[in-house]
């Protein structure tokens, strides 16, 4: 059975993704992850620290390359969909590049597209969703989703402003927040919209009790990669988008 390795850019001060990616690829039934982190300089999930962390790109990008990954994931939602529309597609792009001068093939994602792609993959055009952001980051991620061609009929900013307690917010906050949403209408719900807010106990509890499907920048984040690897999605107890019998629309 291959492994393959993933190469992680997260902020300093981001735990979650590091927990909760491992967990859920561990299901897959056809291949074994290694998973090998960069990290960025970045306490408090604010303009000013977003812009400075974004500029440490580069050297994690050499890093990783070292390691010779298979994948990486730039694992900061709000970094880039702060910047404003499509930034996931230059960024990736970027990597891409940076990358291949190191002769390395590796497929690159970041959680902002991964999070387009997934909500696109459930052909899910109206989406509810819950940000641990204060309210203009998440206005922000609001417009970005809504410029790429996804409405956002209500959401809800829990405002926790250090990203080391995001890495906290007990799930049962969050499910409140979900709870509080109008979920008319809605064909999807985002339950974190952040890799940093804790969410994959609460996919498959939420989509069981809404009765919609329910996604998170982690599990879209597991989806994505999946398919850059050109690996079966079937991972069991994440919600529908990560269920082999889905017939989820298939992204180029």
């Amino acid at each position: 059975m291959d492994t393959h390795r993933i190469g992680l850019v997260v902020p300093s001060s981001n735990v979650t993704v590091e927990t909760e990616l491992p967990r859920l690829l561990g299901r897959h039934r056809e291949a074994r992850f290694s998973f090998h982190s960069s990290r960025m300089r970045m306490q408090a999930v604010s303009p000013e620290q977003l812009a400075a962390m974004n500029a440490q790109r580069e050297r994690c990008i050499l890093e990783l390359g070292d390691a010779g990954v298979d994948a990486v994931l730039y694992a900061c939602l709000v970094a880039l969909m702060s910047v404003g529309p499509g930034e996931h597609q230059r960024v990736e792009g970027l990597v891409a590049e940076q990358l291949a001068t190191g002769d390395s093939a590796a497929k690159v994602r970041s959680s902002a597209g991964a999070l387009v792609e997934g909500i696109k993959a459930l052909d899910a055009r109206s989406i509810v969703l819950v940000t641990p952001y204060m309210r203009p980051l998440a206005q922000q991620v609001v417009d970005y989703l809504e410029a790429e061609g996804i409405e956002v009929l209500d959401w809800r900013a829990l405002e926790v402003a250090d990203n080391a307690e995001v890495g906290c917010i007990p799930g049962e906050r969050v499910l409140d927040a979900a709870r509080s949403l109008d979920r008319s209408g809605a064909d999807a719900l985002v339950i974190s919209a952040c890799v940093q807010m804790p969410s994959l106990d609460l996919v498959q509890a939420a989509e069981d009790e809404f009765g919609l499907p329910v996604l998170s920048a982690a599990t879209a984040g597991a989806y994505s990669l999946l398919r850059a690897l050109s690996l079966p999605v079937d991972l069991p107890d994440a919600g529908r988008l990560l269920r082999a019998d889905a017939n989820l629309t298939a992204l180029a």
